[in-house]
């Protein structure tokens, strides 16, 4: 069963409500198989500061995340959203993938 990217973000947002920090998929071809929750950094806390960061990746066919950079967002948020990105897998495919994820911090 194939699921629209409207539906597949639809759920993510759902599964994520309860947390202090979540991630949505933005754009791309590959559907997540596994995700690490980015951890809030504490001055950020502290700062109460949140946001969405940006981040370009790039997907091994494999599925791990090979690289990833961070295209907008807070200084204080880059870090830990591409520390917790690179700990994804996403499904097998035959190619290597480019595509953009949205990781949103809220303010606490």
């Amino acid at each position: 069963m194939l699921l629209s990217r409207r539906s597949l973000c639809s759920l993510f947002l759902l599964a994520l409500l309860a947390a202090s920090s979540s991630t949505v998929l933005a754009a791309g071809r590959r559907t997540v198989v596994s995700k690490v929750a980015p951890v809030y950094p504490e001055i950020a806390r502290r700062m109460h500061v949140g946001g969405v960061v940006v981040l370009q990746l790039t997907v091994a066919p494999d599925g791990s995340v090979t690289d990833a950079k961070v295209e907008s967002g807070h200084a204080l948020l880059g870090n830990a959203a591409q520390e917790a990105v690179r700990r994804w897998r996403f499904e097998p495919a035959a190619d290597t993938t480019s595509m953009t994820v949205d990781v949103n911090f809220n303010a606490q």
